[in-house]
């Protein structure tokens, strides 16, 4: 390494402080990469372990696919609060998902700086507003209007899917647009000469070109949107019972683990956090979903690469 000190110009050794703090640099990096793997270890460790009376007390078929769930009798089947998350998380989804995308598209290709100057913060503000004021807004503005619209008292998926689709569109967006604006300007302006227009381009090139990273924005926000719990929990009535209908009263996994966890003993307890490790499982195979579509793109990209 040549030293600017140095007026020969000859290569020097680095001194040996600096090699003792590149050293320290590089354990103290490591050590906070490794406290962050053995925390989620450790999680689900202690997750598991307080589920785990679930096989002998329970039994994990009986728990994954009872349909009725009764502190009273002893009765713990999750089906209906798992298919209120899926419910919930798919509706959220295909409403948030659609207006995510377009956001970015229109971020990333149209608008002018001025305007995305001013509609970029905006977005981003959404997610950084607390959940519970999301709840609150639900109660307050949005399930009246549900009610209204089809009767009910206005607390059930469809209150549930406009308040996540909300909150789910500032994730979606922005990392749809890093992955708009990761595709070289090249593309476009290849498409431009071969006399395609800008809606054109936009359609038949950037996006395809950006699928898998827009596809990893759509799964990450559904993980967003199934672990959501304080929202939810304010809109969605939590009645253990299966879905009956856009406007029916349901619950989630989330908001069941809420409502119980804080006077919940014994055999109940077990059951909520058993419904912990399935909200657990899910968010690893949502996660494990992303690096291995990540994987897959990255090596069809060195194939191609070979070809040429």
């Amino acid at each position: 390494m040549s030293d600017s000190g140095n007026k020969t110009g000859k290569l020097v050794m680095v001194s040996r402080a600096t090699q003792v703090k590149e050293a320290a640099l590089a354990t103290l990096f490591f050590i906070c990469a490794f406290v962050a793997v053995l925390a989620v270890f450790l999680i689900f460790a202690f997750v598991a372990w307080k589920a785990s009376p679930l096989f002998s007390q329970i039994g994990l078929w009986d728990f994954l696919t009872g349909t009725q769930w009764s502190v009273e009798d002893n009765i713990y089947g999750i089906v209906p609060f798992l298919l209120g998350s899926l419910i919930v998380t798919a509706g959220a989804l295909i409403i948030g998902a659609p207006l995510a995308v377009l956001t970015s598209v229109f971020l990333s290709e149209i608008a002018k700086p001025r305007v995305r100057n001013i509609i970029r913060p905006a977005v981003e503000l959404l997610a950084g507003i607390p959940s519970v004021v999301y709840g609150f807004f639900g109660v307050v503005v949005v399930a009246p209007l549900v009610a209204r619209a089809g009767g009910g008292a206005g607390f059930g998926p469809l209150t549930g899917w406009i308040i996540l689709s909300i909150m789910i569109v500032p994730t979606i967006a922005t990392l749809s647009e890093d992955a708009l604006k990761s595709i070289p300007m090249g593309i476009r302006e290849a498409s431009f000469a071969m006399g395609a227009t800008q809606w054109q381009t936009i359609y038949k090139v950037v996006l395809p070109a950006a699928k898998i990273g827009i596809i990893d924005a759509v799964i990450l926000g559904m993980g967003r949107a199934i672990g959501e719990t304080m929202a939810v929990l304010m809109v969605v009535g939590n009645a253990p019972q299966l879905f009956a209908g856009i406007n029916a009263p349901i619950s989630t996994l989330t908001s069941q683990i809420v409502l119980g966890m804080s006077y919940s003993s014994g055999l109940h307890r077990t059951a909520l956090f058993g419904m912990a490790a399935i909200l657990f499982l899910i968010s690893m195979a949502l996660v494990l979903t992303v690096r291995l579509m990540a994987r897959d793109q990255k090596r069809k990209t060195k194939k191609k690469d070979k070809r040429l």
